[in-house]
C-alpha cells in the first residue's frame, strides 16, 4: 500500500488519499484507525486505485453527513477545501465499484472501535453508582429492489403492507450521552427480542438497563441478568407475578425463572393546562433492596429510557431526514448502517467532549442539529483533519455546540402522532392537538399485588 503522508497544515494526506477525510471528525476516526481495520479485515487494496480503500471508508462516512446527496456530490464536498491539489474526480460507477470492493466488514470493525459510552465527568447518566443504559429497537426502510427483497421483507400493516422493505435495528445506548454501546440489525422478520438477546454481550456489571414492556420476557431478563447488569424494565400491568416476599415500601419480590425481581407498581400523573392524565406502570427490577434503591427514585429514573427514543430520532429524522437507505444490495445496506452508526458515534463523542469542557454542563444541552451542521461545514472546508501542535480538545464543532447550548431539559408532553400524514385525509378526526404543553409529573407508589 502506498504511504499517505501528511502534506500540509490541516492534515490532508498525499496524492489520491487526499480526499480521505471527514473534516474535523477525522480526529475521532483518524487515518491510523481506518488503516488498522482495513488491515484487520484484509481489505487493503492490492494496487492504489483512483478510489483507495481508505478513501472509500471516508466517502461512506461523509455520505452519512450528506444523506440527501449522491456519492459523486459527496465526493465533490470532500474535494471542496483542497484548493491547489490536483485531484481526479471518479465517476459514479468508480465510486460504486469501490464500495463493492470494500464490503461491510471494515465498517463494522470501525464501529466496534468507536462504540461505547462517551467519556464524561458529568453526573448525568449515572444513578447510585450505576451507569444508566437503555435498549430498544426501530425499523429502517431499504430500497425496494429484488436483491434487497431476498433478505428484507415488507412489514404487514392493518391495511396492507409497508411501501418499502425494512430492516430492524436494536441498540444499547448510554442515557447520559446518547452514545451507542452496541448495535445489531437484520431483517425485520426477525423479532425484536432476538436482537435484544444478542446485545447481552455488551452488558456489564455496573450497568442499569432500562427497557420497555416489549422486553419483559422471562428468558430474556434471565439472560441479561446473567451478565451482571441490573435491570429496570416495564411489564404489562396485568401480568401475574405471585409474590415470594413483601417489602416495607409496598413493592413485592417475585420469581421469573431463576431470577428474583422486585415488582414496583405506581400511578404516574401528568398535569398540563388541559388537565391531568394518569397511567399505571408496573416495573420489574433486579435491585431488590428498597433501602439502597428507593422505589420512588426508580420510578422517576425510568423516564430516562426516552433517551434512546431521542437517539433514534436523531438517526432517522435529523441525519437521514426520513430518507430510505441508499444501497440496492444487502451487503451495501449492511455497509451503510455501520457507517451511519459510526458517524453518529463520532458526532456524539465530539458533542460530549465539548460539554465536558465546561463544568456542570449536562450533555443533554448539546444540540445535535448544531453539531451536524458544524461537522458538515468542517468537512467542506477540509479543516481540522489532524490536531496541530496545540491540541484543541473542543474543536470548531465543540465551539459551535457551546455557543448554542440548549436550555436545561424541561418537563413537557405532547401526543405521539405523525406530524405529516402520508394521506391527505385525517387519521384521527378533524381536531388533532399538536401542541407541546409544559407539564408537571407526580408519582404515587401503589401496594403491589400479584
Amino acid at each position: 500500500m502506498e504511504q499517505a503522508a501528511i502534506t500540509r497544515p490541516g492534515g490532508v494526506a498525499a496524492g489520491v488519499f487526499a480526499t480521505g477525510h471527514i473534516g474535523e471528525l477525522t480526529r475521532i476516526v483518524p487515518f491510523e484507525m481506518v488503516d488498522a481495520v482495513l488491515a484487520q479485515t484484509g481489505t487493503v487494496q492490492r494496487r492504489v486505485r483512483l478510489v483507495p480503500a481508505r478513501v472509500t471508508v471516508y466517502v461512506l462516512l461523509a455520505g452519512v453527513l450528506f444523506t440527501g446527496l449522491g456519492y459523486r456530490q459527496v465526493f465533490d464536498r470532500l474535494c471542496a477545501g483542497l484548493a491547489g491539489l490536483s485531484l481526479a474526480r471518479p465517476s459514479g460507477s468508480a465510486l460504486r465499484q469501490a464500495r463493492q470492493r470494500l464490503g461491510p466488514a471494515p465498517m463494522k470493525a470501525l464501529f466496534d472501535l468507536v462504540r461505547g459510552p462517551a467519556a464524561t465527568t458529568a453526573a448525568a447518566g449515572w444513578w447510585r453508582g450505576l451507569r444508566v443504559v437503555a435498549i430498544d429497537g426501530t425499523l429502517l426502510p431499504v430500497p425496494d429492489c429484488e436483491a434487497n427483497l431476498a433478505v428484507f421483507t415488507r412489514q404487514r400493516l392493518g391495511n396492507g403492507t409497508a411501501g418499502y422493505p425494512q430492516l430492524r435495528l436494536a441498540a444499547l445506548v448510554a442515557c447520559g450521552t446518547r452514545s451507542v454501546i452496541g448495535a445489531t440489525f437484520g431483517p425485520a422478520s426477525t423479532g425484536e427480542l432476538e436482537y435484544a438477546r444478542r446485545l447481552a454481550v455488551d452488558l456489564r456489571a455496573g450497568m442499569l438497563l432500562l427497557g420497555d414492556r416489549n422486553f419483559a420476557a422471562s428468558a430474556l431478563l434471565n439472560s441479561w441478568a446473567a451478565t451482571g447488569a441490573d435491570l429496570l424494565v416495564r411489564c404489562k400491568s396485568g401480568r401475574n407475578l405471585p409474590p415470594v416476599a413483601r417489602c416495607r415500601d409496598g413493592s413485592i419480590l417475585a420469581r421469573l425463572g431463576t431470577l428474583t425481581v422486585r415488582v414496583i407498581d405506581a400511578e404516574i400523573s401528568i398535569t398540563t393546562s388541559q388537565g391531568t392524565r394518569t397511567g399505571h406502570y408496573r416495573l420489574l427490577t433486579t435491585l431488590t433492596d428498597p433501602l439502597t434503591h428507593p422505589a420512588g427514585e426508580l420510578i422517576r429514573l425510568y423516564h430516562e429510557r426516552w433517551e434512546i427514543e431521542t437517539a433514534y430520532a436523531e438517526l432517522k429524522s435529523t441525519i437521514l431526514s426520513g430518507h430510505v437507505l441508499r444501497a440496492h444490495t444487502p451487503d451495501g445496506i449492511e455497509q451503510q448502517v455501520w457507517a451511519l452508526l459510526t458517524a453518529y458515534q463520532a458526532l456524539r463523542t465530539a458533542m460530549t467532549d465539548a460539554t465536558d469542557s465546561v463544568p456542570d454542563t449536562d450533555p443533554d444541552r448539546a444540540g445535535f442539529t448544531t453539531a451536524l451542521a458544524a461537522a458538515r461545514d468542517q468537512l467542506v472546508l477540509a479543516a481540522g483533519i489532524t490536531a496541530d501542535t496545540m491540541i484543541d480538545l473542543v474543536g470548531a464543532i465543540g465551539r459551535h455546540v457551546l455557543a448554542h447550548l440548549l436550555p436545561a431539559r424541561r418537563v413537557r408532553t405532547k401526543d405521539r402522532i405523525v406530524k405529516r400524514a402520508i394521506s391527505k385525509y385525517n387519521a384521527r378526526g378533524p381536531a388533532i392537538d399538536r401542541t407541546t404543553y409544559k407539564a408537571t409529573i407526580s408519582t404515587n407508589m401503589l401496594t403491589s399485588s400479584p
